[in-house]
């Protein structure tokens, strides 16, 4: 679902605002939203999201808030009625934590933190 603004921001070179989207809603027990950039902002003036995605639990009920940053060269100006980002709801696993001393084995292991491993 597009996200829209409904006030206006100016986004210097490097600068980031938190933008509002005018909407607040109720995501039901066992399923989160995920706030996504959009390409076509990135692509045409590197206009992003500082967390992206953000995540927007269950238990919130306030206005969806978007936290843009321009990485471009240009400043950007965000208009009311602009799509400005993405919202993706689904379902997620909420796992029962053991604490252990010692982990199954991998055929990855420790080895390669930030790697795939090869």
């Amino acid at each position: 679902m597009d996200l829209y603004a409904v006030e206006e921001a100016m986004l210097q070179p490097g600068g980031r605002a938190s933008v509002g989207c005018g909407i607040a809603l109720e995501i039901p027990a066992g399923y989160e939203g995920q706030v996504r950039p959009r390409s076509g902002l990135a692509a045409k003036h590197g206009v992003t999201l500082v967390n992206a995605p953000g995540t927007i639990d269950p238990g919130y009920r306030g206005e969806i808030r978007v936290l843009m940053i321009n990485l471009g060269r240009e400043p950007y100006l965000v208009k009311p009625g602009e799509r400005v980002a993405q919202l993706v709801i689904g379902a997620y696993a909420a796992p029962v934590w053991q604490w252990t001393e010692t982990l199954d084995d991998s055929d990855r292991s420790e080895g390669g933190f930030g790697s795939t491993g090869a």
